[in-house]
């Protein structure tokens, strides 16, 4: 039987990112409504009016950066298990995904609560690079410590219980702690 388990995070508390987003928008038409009169001015008079042309650029540049950076205020994360194997992708406004990684939960080194001692002394080591794919500081954390390349990783995600059980039960001999 295949154990197969699919968790979407979400912000729990978005009232702050959806009024971010909408503002974003309000920026992007504003922005780019004072570019658009701005190089019809300079078109229809063929004043090339260098302070001028300089509002233009910034402002046009402001729309097209908000445009493109807008999604980031809705991120999703996403944590699929399928026998111990461990997909992360990260989302953004429920339509742009970006492959994060994977891994096989039994060749981490060690995994566990955030919440656990384990985790400060491994978060500590010098030269440890650390990925936050989490949403929400207040959930219970989970974390994955691993030596790849003799790099020395640590990511933190934030599954539900049932997610944790099933990489607690694939993980190698020791390697979970608390």
């Amino acid at each position: 039987m295949d154990n197969f388990r699919e968790e979407v995070v979400v912000r729990r508390n978005r009232l702050l990112n959806d009024l971010l987003y909408a503002l974003a928008w309000v920026g992007i038409v504003i922005f780019g409504l004072i570019a658009l009169m701005l190089l019809q001015g300079t078109i229809m008079v063929l004043n090339f009016n260098l302070p001028m042309i300089a509002v233009m650029l910034v402002t046009g540049g402001l729309a097209v950066l908000l445009f493109l950076k807008k999604d980031v205020l809705r991120t999703e994360y996403e944590y699929t298990f399928t026998n111990g194997e461990l997909d992360f992708a990260r989302v953004y406004g429920n339509n742009k995904r970006k492959e994060l990684g994977s891994m096989r939960v039994k060749n981490v080194d060690a995994c566990g609560w955030v919440t656990h001692q384990s985790f400060q002394r491994y978060i500590n080591m010098p030269g440890v690079r650390k990925d936050n794919w989490f949403l929400n500081r207040d959930a219970n954390l989970f974390y994955f410590y691993f030596v790849k390349d003799s790099a020395k990783r640590i990511i933190v995600i934030e599954p539900s219980k049932e997610m944790a059980d099933l990489i607690r039960q694939y993980a190698a001999h020791g390697a979970f702690q608390g």
